[in-house]
């Protein structure tokens, strides 16, 4: 009896064992699979590309299989040791305005589509020469991010694009498993001040329970003249537009008269919507996002429909959006430099490069979505957000371009003085390593506050230069010189 104990005990655990090896093999080739799956995502090369070292990888991540939910992305591993370096996840706002039609091609991608609409130029100051970087178009119905339920398109929010965005960043990385352990980031600017604080509380949280194959190795984000508190962006946009004598003394008090801008729901009100209409005629004439930028005076049909967006109902900030002006999108240092992209973007080519367009979209890509025309919800303030990060040890960096007028540095500066931190070192130069000045800092306890000097709303366009130094300075986590080097 003892002997035939003895065999039944070394059957059932080599049972066991095989089970075990069968285990570990199913998990091999589910790495296998990501692998694979990763290859067939590699771009090889795009119509008009300068030849470069570094890999890149674009195609579809699906977040929602019952609704078939698929947000469309484009990475880059950074230019030399990627290995090594963290990931960083770039973000475009709106709401419903592409990463991929800004953020990569206009501002701190490799590749920006030139005015032949053939070609493109190696950014020079590309942020991958700083981390792996990741972008993606989110929520759905922008750029070439999809559904095939329809219905989702009139459900969207800031809620769903959150969700979408981490279901995205779990299903990414296990398709990039080579990564997964890399510290990673988040940056963006704009309503990204919504997106970015919103994305990283989700996972924030999850990270406290989440299994090993869900968890994201998350340090901090850094967010770009954004959108954060109803009442400060909005008051600060107004009082920036008379101090650089934007707008009249009339105007001006006008507005302070007839709009209350510390109200979380302001009802329909005829005559604050009148003088609000009054101030945005000035943005008709002159850049809105970039005061002292000239204006695209191109013929071309994409730049007029480009400066004009369909308004969306229901998104922050509940005052401003009421108002037509409030939707104008913005142009780059070369004010028709988004007319070169719309058309590179559009072009069947590129998008087979890319892997992109696979459900053949019934209308155009566009920088912003012409699809997307309700809005869900919007909280009117991040501030609460963004102090729960703080506390839980996330890194939090916010910059400002001086010149911008949409989120001025008025605003954000009214913004972070609500947030009542504790001030540790007072407003401060920086400078570049052309020994000038490149803006000036301000550390509170837990965020640190950059401005930039004389960059417009999309700031790595207008001082690129300053622009990757400030990242390489965040992810590095060291304060920017200040003293001249």
């Amino acid at each position: 009896m003892a002997s035939n104990s003895a065999v039944c005990v070394c059957f059932l655990l080599l049972l066991l064992s095989r089970g075990s090896e069968g285990s570990r093999h199913g998990r091999e080739v589910s790495h296998r699979d990501a692998l694979r799956q990763q290859e067939a995502d590699r771009v090889a090369e795009l119509p008009g590309q300068p030849p470069v070292e570094f890999k890149q990888y674009a195609g579809y991540v699906t977040v929602n299989e019952s609704h078939g939910r698929a947000l469309f992305y484009w990475f880059f591993e950074a230019t030399s040791n990627p290995e090594k370096k963290p990931v960083l996840l770039w973000l475009n706002g709106g709401p419903g305005c592409s990463s991929i039609g800004y953020g990569l091609a206009e501002e701190l991608g490799p590749f920006f589509p030139q005015k032949d609409e053939q070609t493109l130029k190696l950014n020079p100051h590309r942020w991958n020469k700083a981390a792996n970087l990741l972008f993606v178009e989110s929520p759905v119905g922008v750029g070439f991010s999809y559904t095939n339920t329809s219905s989702d398109i009139n459900q969207l929010g800031d809620k769903i694009t959150a969700e979408d965005s981490y279901a995205f960043l779990v299903n990414w990385f296990k398709r990039f498993p080579q990564l997964k352990s890399h510290d990673f980031y988040i940056a963006g600017e704009s309503y990204a001040g919504h997106y970015v604080p919103q994305l990283a509380e989700l996972i924030f949280d999850n990270n406290k329970h989440a299994p090993k194959s869900d968890y994201i190795n998350f340090k901090g984000f850094m967010i770009g003249n954004a959108l954060m508190d109803d009442e400060t962006d909005q008051k600060g946009m107004v009082d920036y537009a008379w101090d650089h004598a934007v707008i009249s003394d009339q105007v001006y008090n006008n507005i302070k008269l007839k709009c209350n801008f510390s109200s979380p729901n302001p009802d329909a009100d005829a005559d604050c919507d009148k003088a609000l209409n009054v101030y945005f005629e000035v943005y008709k004439i002159i850049d809105m996002y970039s005061l002292y930028s000239p204006t695209c005076v191109s013929n071309s049909s994409t730049s007029s429909n480009r400066r004009q967006r369909p308004m969306i109902q229901g998104v922050a900030p509940r005052l401003f959006s009421r108002i037509d002006g409030w939707h104008r999108t913005p142009a780059g240092y070369d004010p028709c430099l988004s007319d070169y992209t719309e058309v590179y973007f559009n072009r069947p080519d590129v998008q087979k490069a890319l892997h992109a367009n696979v459900t053949n979209m019934s209308y155009p890509w566009t920088h912003c979505s012409d699809v997307i025309v309700n809005w869900g919800d919007a909280p009117s303030s991040m501030l609460p957000t963004i102090k729960k990060l703080i506390d839980g040890g996330i890194r939090v960096w916010v910059f400002s371009g001086d010149t911008d007028g949409r989120i001025p540095v008025t605003a954000t500066r009214l913004t972070l003085n609500k947030l009542g931190l504790k001030t540790i070192e007072e407003w401060t130069p920086w400078y570049t390593n052309h020994k000038q000045v490149g803006g000036w800092t301000i550390e509170y306890e837990g965020l640190m506050f950059v401005t930039v000097r004389g960059a417009g709303h999309q700031v790595p366009t207008y001082k690129p230069t300053q622009a990757l130094q400030l990242v390489k300075h965040f992810l590095a986590n060291k304060k920017l010189p200040s003293k001249p080097f």
